[in-house]
């Protein structure tokens, strides 16, 4: 990539760690239900990364990391924040070795909720660890039991606003489409038609 165009993604790539910081410290549209936790638009910075690059994604996931560890969250948030890396590098890899998987309302459905299972199992994970360990069980939700607690709120949860933050990722994404300066740094944008020189970019 040119110089510029080189430019163009790191300064891209900070706004959106800036956003995905901000967005957990300061949203009004957060609601935590322990061990589940949701903050509106919170992922809508990662997903958009995923159409820049795999290390723009890993880059802003752990940007955005940071702003829920900044934002007083406990821990097991934070942890599920770091979580992400997983489903941004697979959704990433995926966007580019085949970015027409987002062409059309129902592929984009598809790929929507993939990603969201792949969230929803990170998160899981890491609060299956802490409901397993001695000190939890006690407090807030937990106590609704792990099918409940775990897979109910936190698992189908995930995939829900998963699901919901990646159609306003879209929907932004759409906005920029065709924008000077955007357009090719969003490489895989499904909205820009797929010239030649588009797939070959997303490869």
């Amino acid at each position: 990539m040119r110089k510029s165009g080189s430019i163009q993604v790191m300064t891209v790539s900070a706004l959106l760690i800036a956003i995905g910081i901000v967005i957990p410290m300061f949203s009004p549209l957060k609601v935590v239900l322990e061990p589940a936790s949701f903050t509106l638009a919170s992922h809508v910075a990662i997903f958009l990364s995923m159409f820049i690059s795999p290390f723009a994604a890993i880059a802003v996931t752990l940007g955005t990391t940071l702003g829920f560890l900044l934002g007083g969250f406990p821990i097991v948030v934070v942890l599920r924040a770091a979580s992400h890396i997983f489903f941004t590098v697979i959704g990433s890899i995926i966007l580019h070795k085949r970015p027409s998987v987002v062409q059309g309302a129902a592929k984009a459905q598809v790929f929507s909720f993939f990603i969201g299972l792949i969230h929803a199992v990170g998160e899981v994970a890491v609060v299956s660890a802490f409901y397993f360990g001695s000190s939890v069980l006690s407090s807030g939700y937990y106590t609704n039991g792990f099918i409940s607690s775990v897979l109910g709120l936190v698992g189908i949860g995930s995939v829900v606003h998963s699901m919901v933050d990646f159609a306003i990722a879209l929907l932004i994404l759409k906005v920029f489409a065709n924008q000077r300066g955007f357009s090719d740094v969003f490489s895989c944008n499904p909205y820009d038609g797929y010239s030649a020189a588009k797939r070959l970019k997303c490869l």
